[in-house]
This record gives C-alpha cells, structure tokens and sequence, in this order.
C-alpha cells in the first residue's frame, strides 16, 4: 500500500526525516518495500501570463508563445501543449530550473533536468510551459497546467502552491501491510502507530457525526436482508452538490497514492478511504429507484453492468446492494453504471458498511475483480467506524461541492459490535518480553493505539509492582484476541532494539533428547524411495461427496466415525471437507500422471485424515484427526527384459512392500485379514489385535481402465507399536544346523492363507525360526471348494536339534491347523 510522507504528517508531528521515517514503520512491523521522491524544488518557476500566441512556422504541432513574467521583457517559449491559449495563466520553468523529467530511455525513470535557452526548429525557447506531471503534482500530460484567473502573475509557483494547500515535495512509501493488519491499511492507521512510537499525539479532523434518523430518514430507507453478510449500513444524503474538478491539494493528495483524479464527489470517497481505512461509495440520488436500499444476496446466475462499463455474470449468492428495483452495486466491490455520479448529478447517497469480509473475497474471486474497497473489506474494515467515514465525505462535499448535509443520518446496524477485553499480566509480559518495562510507560504505548488498560488491585490480584490489566481492546484491531497479542503489541511499540542482549545466554547447554518418532518417519520415507516410490502431497480439502464416498469402515478413519468433517465458508465446493483418507488424493495424482503419459506410477504420502467423531485421539471434542501411511501403485510394475515379460501390478508387489516397512521396524507378526469394503481385494492389517491399517485394490475404471493397488497404515498405531519395543536385543547365530521341513496342507478355500500361516507360527514354538508359503495349487483331484497351499518351515535351536524335536512339532502344527481350520495333510 502507498503512503504519502506530507499526508502522513497531516495526523502526526513526527518531526523525522523520511530515511528515519522508514526505518521506523520497518522496526514496527510495517515493512518499506520501496520509496519514491515526488516533485522537486520548483526554485526558478514562476506564474506567468500567455500575452500572445501564434503557429509556429515550420512546425505544425508546436505554438510560438509570448509569456509575461510580470517585471522584465517577456519571454519567448515554444510550447507543444494542445491546450495553450492567449490569457491563461500558467506556471513557467524559467531558464536554469531544474526539474524531474521522464528519461527518454525509460519514461517510466525520471531524471533531473536543468532548462536551457535553446532553438526549436529555427525559433528560440526562453522556458517551459509546464503541465502537471513535470511539476511532479500529478501522472496528468493532457496538456499544460492553467491555473486559476486570480494566480497573481511573477510570483512564485511553489509560494502560490503553499497557499493552495499543496505541497511541493513529498515522497511515496510503499508499506507492505501483512493481512493480520487492516487497520494499517490507511494514513490514520499507519499514523496510529508513527504517534505511539514518537510518543506525539495523533491529530484526527474534527467531525460532527450527525445523530441518526432526522430529515435523512425521510429521504432514504436502507433494509439489510442479509444481516449475517451486512452487519451495519450507513447511509448520509447530501443535496446541492456541483459535480466538478477538485481542488489542488485533494487531488495531490490522490496522485501522490497512485489514483487518478475523476470529479470532487468521486474524489471525497476516494480520500475518505485511504485516509481511514473504510471504503464508500456515492450513489446518484435521482437514481435510486423509490429512495430505497436493500441489502441481500442473489438468488439466482444474474448479469449486471458495473462502473466500468463491463457486463458481468454474477454468481448465485453474490451480496448486493438494491434500490427500489433492481441492483445498483456489487457489495463491497463496485457500483453499477445505473447509478454513478455524473456531471448532473446534485443529490448524493453516501454509503458505509460493513460486510462479512469472507463473502467479499469469494465475490471478488468469483469476478476476478478486486479493488480498492474489495482489498479492505476483504481484511476486515473497523466495525464502529462507518458513521465518522460518511460523516467526513458529507463534510468534504459540503466544503469542496458546495452540498448541504440533510440533518440526521439512517443507520441500519442489526449485528451490534460488542466491546472485546482481555487480562494482561505484567508479569508475563516481563517473561515474554525479557525486559522490565515501566508500568506507566505499557499502559501510555497500549492507550496509544486504541487500548483501553485498566489495573486489576484488588480481589487478590498483584498491586502496583506487578500489575494485571483489564485490557479493552480497540475495535479495528481484529488480530489482538488473547493476552500474548497484547505483549506481542508492547513489545513492538516498546521497539525490539530497545531491548537489550543479554550478556550471557540463560538457555541451558543440553542435548536434546532425539525425536524417536521423527526418526521412524525419516527411516520409512529413505526405504520407499530406495524401493521406487515418489512422495507426493495432495490436498487436504476434498468435495464432501466424494469425502463421504471414501469414508468407508474399512479405512483408517472410517473406524472411528460416520461423518466427515466440513469446511466453514469453502472458497469452493471443491474444497469443502477435509479429507478422510489419503487415497482420493492419490486416485487423482495417478489419473494426472496417466493421463500425461506414465505408464507405471507409485507414489507414496504421510499426512493428516480428519472424521468428526469423538475418540481417544480428540484434541478437539468431537473431532478425530489421524496420521496416515499411504502406499499406491499403478500401471507398469516391471517393463519387458531379457528376465521376463511386462507385467502390472498386483496386490502383492504392495503387500511385499508393507511387510518390509513392518519388518524395518521390527513388528513381526502383522496378520492380513480379510475385510469388506468398497472394492474387489481388501483386507485388514492387525498386529497384536491391533488395527494398523488396510490394503486393497480398486476396480479398473477407477483410474483410466486400471486398477491402483494401494495400503493405507495408520501411521498413529504403527509407531506406537514400534515405539513400545524399546530396546533392540542382538542374539548370536545359532552354531547348529537347522532343519527345513515342508507341509502341503489342503484346506477350504475360504480359510485365509494369512490366518493359516499365523496359527502355523504359533504352533511351532520356539523352535520354528522362519515359516513362509511356496505354492498354491488348486484342481486335480481337489474339490471346488479346496485348494492345497505348501509352506516352508525352517526349524532351529542353540542345540543339535533330534527328528523327535522336529516331529513333535510337527505334528503340533498339523494338530492345530486341524482343529481350527479342518486343514489336512496332503496326500
């Protein structure tokens, strides 16, 4: 944002140079990101008077004038301006000025100049007959500056400026204002600050903010529809307005922040918005059909003309403001062309209110359209300041148009603003801060920007040494809502190079201890990107239709709930629930990647999955947030070679690689058991009964004709089971054979390999050192219902192991595959 130095100055005497001057609103916070010099001395320009003119002879476009200084022998000035003419008075740049001119390199640079007398095309120029923009009051190059009839001829232009109110020098600071500071997003606001820090008192205009109802009320009557977007709307009526060009300081004024001057009326809401933050707008009175304003949103896809004379399509829901009619503007954004002010204009609406900034961003986004007053509303303007900001447009109007203020004022406010307070420790902010601040001092810097301290003594609060305050808080600071806020502001305003280093460091000197759950992280990212897998982060924010279809049982977070959780005000319906499951994510991430010509894609994502459900996981009551492990794959898992055709992947290749990241971290054991769910292979992860997660496969039409394997682990479970491990215990190899045996085991089809294989394991003892499938064969002389499934069992012991050894366990295991699953040895 742009701020004027001189402007600036008009609210507080900070009496600084500008380098002082910025390397103050940096130190505060209100960071400079560049700063520009505007006008220059104007010494040697004087107003003089055109006594003749006439074509110049051998150029068509240039115009031989007769200029009179008031003393001396007039001067002659070849001038190229459209709009010179005999009698005007204008300022003249006599031989020896120098002045900021545009590079004609680079016209968008200005350099200094120093005027010569010289000879234009065979005439002789004496000076320069200047126009706005080389005087540096304005961007203006239409033509040469005529001044008013009265400038008194000889006299100093800068003098004369002076009188006019309009400064010669001044210099343009580009402020960079973070969202969390609305209120520095005008003169007064910034100044608000400047005084606190200068300990100078901040200087407002005077103005009489008229009580509401009166004459005004007969005039117009505003009903907001809408209360919830529209919390107060002001409405001013000034009549007998003369639309014309504004005065020299307002304009400068205007210039010196980047805006083109239009017309005083249009000027007046302009200046009122930049010098105190709160956006209006000023409707042609005549046009407001039945003297009425309402305030509501949409109801349906509508065109509407604005100012600019664009054709808009608005979107159901836009908030607007409506007369009698029809629409005459776009909430907080823009007016309609169907109600501007034109030169015929002389009755005048002021309009000031407050608008829900999240419905303004969403218009202005919808629209791709943001303007001046979108850029405040959409940040939160001052919610008590709507009835000063009108008061003093009608003030200007009344002064620079010739209005007169009809008596009163309607004030439609349904949402009241309630006053905000907080308790502020003077003990923890003496802990924050790390510096002991006189109490009188903390509450001098707080009464500065708008807070209201007041001193706790009593009810066994600390006394006078150590104070606790009351704290009101002002209303145009929404970013101050707890007690570390108000410190923060102590701090700032205190200045943080006031405060002095230590000479020691009080921080003990100590290893941390190392972040063990860090560590599991970093180990399982380093081992899938070793196994080919990409990491990937996608959104947190998904449609709810497609948040609920994903929040099945089976899932991580659909154990825990039935409800996804959903987003407040969305930007977009895209984006209007938080995501229970990383696999939507990754659905959409494959598609992309397909569809731009990867054939085979694994991608792999750790992050958060939300549920609104109440668990022993809620840090919030009634919500559930999770951390995830996702595993997903697609396409191409092994290109043709000289070792064997190309192939997809299948449901193991990730099964494979689950089991290595729970054998990385030591969890031994982990059961896959079947599960229902949304799609044709899914089954359940458990270790110890424990629930750690689920992997399955989609159909194929789910993601361009194939189908994505995928594990989602609940990265919660995992790592507290690793964690719960404790120490890694070594044990020496075994200096004895082992013995293999191997068991084809027929058994119904129905049985879970997996279940098979776990109650194998824990059948076999101690003695069993590994166990492992090798075949599955299924016909022949087997049943439809059968299928035979051979297993690799490994056996072993710090001893020469005996066939009894084995046998008996043998046996053991054939024993209780039996009775729990009717397993039978194969013939």
């Amino acid at each position: 944002m742009i701020i004027s130095a001189n402007w600036l100055s008009a609210y507080v005497h900070h009496g600084l140079g500008i380098d002082a001057l910025e390397n103050l609103l940096t130190m505060c916070g209100l960071e400079v990101d560049g700063l520009e010099q505007i006008g220059s001395d104007l010494d040697g320009v004087v107003i003089g008077q055109i006594e003749h003119t006439a074509p110049h002879p051998n150029a068509d476009r240039l115009t031989c004038c007769t200029v009179s200084l008031g003393t001396g022998n007039p001067l002659q000035i070849v001038c190229g301006a459209p709009n010179v003419a005999k009698g005007q008075r204008v300022p003249v740049a006599t031989v020896g000025t120098t002045l900021l001119l545009p590079d004609r390199n680079d016209p968008a640079r200005k350099t200094p100049v120093t005027l010569k007398k010289v000879k234009l095309r065979g005439e002789f120029s004496e000076g320069m007959i200047c126009a706005e923009d080389e005087l540096g009051l304005s961007d203006n190059h239409d033509g040469i500056m005529v001044l008013p009839g009265d400038a008194p001829v000889g006299e100093s232009f800068a003098r004369w400026l002076a009188e006019q109110r309009v400064s010669v020098h001044d210099h343009a600071i580009d402020v960079a204002i973070t969202p969390n500071r609305p209120d520095a997003i005008s003169h007064i606001g910034v100044a608000r600050d400047v005084a606190a820090l200068v300990a100078s008192p901040l200087r407002l205009p005077e103005v009489a903010v008229p009580e509401p109802g009166g004459a005004a009320a007969d005039r117009i009557s505003i009903d907001i529809e809408a209360p919830e977007l529209c919390h107060r709307y002001v409405g001013m009526v000034v009549t007998g307005v003369r639309i014309g060009e504004s005065p020299a300081w307002l304009k400068q004024r205007l210039t010196a922040v980047g805006l083109r001057p239009r017309n005083n009326v249009v000027d007046i809401t302009n200046f009122v918005m930049h010098e105190c933050g709160q956006p209006l707008h000023a409707f042609d009175l005549a046009m407001v059909e039945g003297r009425r304003i309402r305030v509501r949103a949409t109801r349906t896809e509508q065109a509407f003309v604005t100012l600019d004379d664009k054709e808009r399509r608005l979107p159901e829901g836009t908030l607007m403001i409506c007369d009698g009619a029809r629409e005459v503007a776009i909430a907080g954004v823009m007016g309609g062309q169907n109600s501007e002010v034109t030169d015929e204009t002389t009755d005048v609406l002021i309009e000031s209110a407050w608008f829900e900034p999240s419905s303004i961003r969403r218009t202005a986004k919808a629209l791709s359209l943001q303007t001046d007053a979108s850029y405040r509303f959409e940040r939160g303007v001052d919610p008590t300041g709507q009835a000063w900001a009108a008061a003093r447009a009608a003030q200007l109007m009344c002064e620079l148009a010739g209005g007169t203020l009809v008596d009163g004022m309607v004030d439609a406010h349904p949402t009241p603003y309630e006053p905000r307070s907080v308790h502020v420790r003077g003990e923890r902010a003496r802990a924050i801060i790390g510096v002991d601040i006189p109490v009188e001092r903390v509450e001098g810097l707080l009464a500065a920007i708008g807070c209201t301290p007041v001193r706790l003594e009593k009810d066994g609060f600390p006394g006078q040494d150590t104070p606790v305050w009351d704290v009101t808080l002002p209303p145009y600071r929404p970013d101050m809502e707890r007690e570390i806020d108000v410190i923060e502001e102590i701090a700032r305003l205190h200045g943080y190079d006031n405060i002095p280093e230590p000479e020691r460091s009080s921080i003990p000197n100590f290893t941390p201890d190392p972040d063990l759950e860090r560590g599991l992280k970093a180990r399982v990212r380093s081992q899938l990107a070793s196994r080919g897998f990409r990491e990937i982060y996608t959104n947190s924010m998904l449609p709810v239709e497609k948040a609920q279809a994903f929040l099945d049982p089976a899932l991580p977070a659909g154990q825990l709930g039935e409800r996804v959780v959903e987003t407040l005000n969305p930007i977009t319906t895209e984006m209007a629930a938080l995501r229970p499951s990383l696999l939507p994510g990754a659905l959409d991430a494959i598609r992309f990647n397909r569809n731009h010509g990867r054939r085979g894609v694994r991608f792999f994502e750790l992050g958060r999955v939300h549920v609104r459900k109440q668990s022993d996981r809620s840090v919030i009551d009634g919500f559930t947030e999770i951390e995830t492990l996702l595993l997903a794959a697609s396409g191409v898992w092994k290109k043709q070679g000289w070792t064997g055709s190309e192939r997809d992947v299948d449901i193991f290749d990730i099964k494979g690689h689950v089991e290595a990241i729970f054998a990385s971290l030591r969890l031994v054991g982990v059961r896959f058991l079947p599960a229902d769910g949304p799609f044709p292979q899914l089954a359940r992860m458990e270790w110890d009964n424990t629930y750690m997660g689920i992997i399955g496969c989609t159909y194929a039409s789910d993601v361009t004709g194939q189908a994505v394997c995928f594990a989602e682990l609940d990265w919660d479970a995992v790592s507290a089971a690793a964690l719960s491990l404790g120490t890694v215990r070594f044990e020496r190899i075994s200096r004895y054979p082992r013995v293999d045996r191997d068991l084809a085991l027929v058994v119904n089809k129905q049985v879970p390999v997996g279940t098979l294989l776990a109650d194998i394991v824990e059948a076999g003892g101690d003695l069993l050192m590994d166990a492992s499938v090798f075949d599955v064969f299924e016909g022949g002389q087997l049943s439809e219902k059968e299928r035979s499934v051979a297993f690799s069992l490994t056996f072993g012991a710090h001893r020469t192991l005996r066939d009894n050894d084995v046998d008996t366990a043998v046996t053991r295991i054939l024993e209780a595959v039996a009775t729990k699953h009717g397993a039978q040895l194969r013939a």
